[in-house]
């Protein structure tokens, strides 16, 4: 009972086909595409793939990019199913002021996350960190209840807003270093520091707010670019939302 995982995000469409819709499912196939060459995946990379039963994605794009992912999808039979965040799903309670807008890909990663701390027998508060065209930080508590989560500019937004706002910035990409002595150094470590400085605050929040020191998962295309920055312990985890997509299928599609 093979299974398609998708996330499609801003910039790109990943996929990843398993044996089965459970986690610690085997990994059979896997890739990305840019959204702008998406029209060709049913031709090219999915065209030899074996007929997934069961296809579950999460989708930031927009409605256009969801039609064309569909179209792509009609190569199979299966109905491919589309997470949207919920008051509660697969153990963790969504604590958004209204759930269902709470973006998908943020809600699926803090599941993955939750579970992937679950499986080691342990229960700590979870800071999750997504880190592509937008930056997300999110913050649960020990119990799997999403207290809230902060939404800032990814490094490109950064940047292409400094540009078009101030005269004289159009300059190459730097270099991360602590006392930039260029215009470029200064912009890329400006970035950095910025969404470094963000995750370290709420981790700060959620140790006030839980007595505890959190567990801080970070994942996203961009993602190890802030490693090297980052002053506090985390883990970088590609597979975050593929894991959280698992999760959810386990309990969807049980036989």
């Amino acid at each position: 009972m093979s299974f398609l995982a998708l996330d499609v995000g801003n910039t790109r469409l990943k996929w990843a086909l398993y044996d089965t819709a459970i986690p610690g499912a085997n990994l059979l196939a896997h890739g990305a595409e840019f959204l702008e060459n998406i029209d060709t995946l049913a031709e090219g990379a999915w065209s030899d793939l074996p007929s997934p039963h069961h296809i579950l994605g999460c989708i930031v794009a927009g409605d256009h990019i969801r039609r064309r992912v569909m179209l792509q999808l009609e190569l199979w039979d299966a109905v491919p199913q589309w997470v949207i965040a919920s008051a509660q799903e697969a153990g963790l309670v969504n604590g958004y002021d209204h759930p269902t807008r709470l973006g998908a890909d943020r809600w699926v990663a803090m599941i993955g996350a939750r579970h992937r701390m679950l499986d080691r027998g342990i229960g700590k508060p979870i800071i999750v960190v997504m880190v592509g065209t937008a930056v997300t930080v999110e913050a649960i508590d020990a119990s799997g209840k999403f207290l809230g989560g902060i939404i800032i500019p990814g490094h490109g937004i950064m940047l292409k807003a400094l540009e078009s706002g101030t005269a004289g910035l159009h300059v190459p990409t730097g270099e991360v270093v602590n006392f930039p002595t260029n215009t470029s150094d200064a912009l890329t470590s400006g970035g950095t520091f910025a969404i470094a400085g963000a995750v370290e605050r709420m981790i700060q929040h959620l140790r006030q707010r839980t007595g505890a020191e959190p567990i801080c998962f970070m994942t996203g295309g961009a993602g190890w670019k802030m490693a090297p920055s980052m002053s506090v312990p985390f883990e970088l985890v590609d597979s975050l939302i593929f894991d959280g997509l698992l999760e959810i299928a386990k309990s969807r599609f049980a036989s």
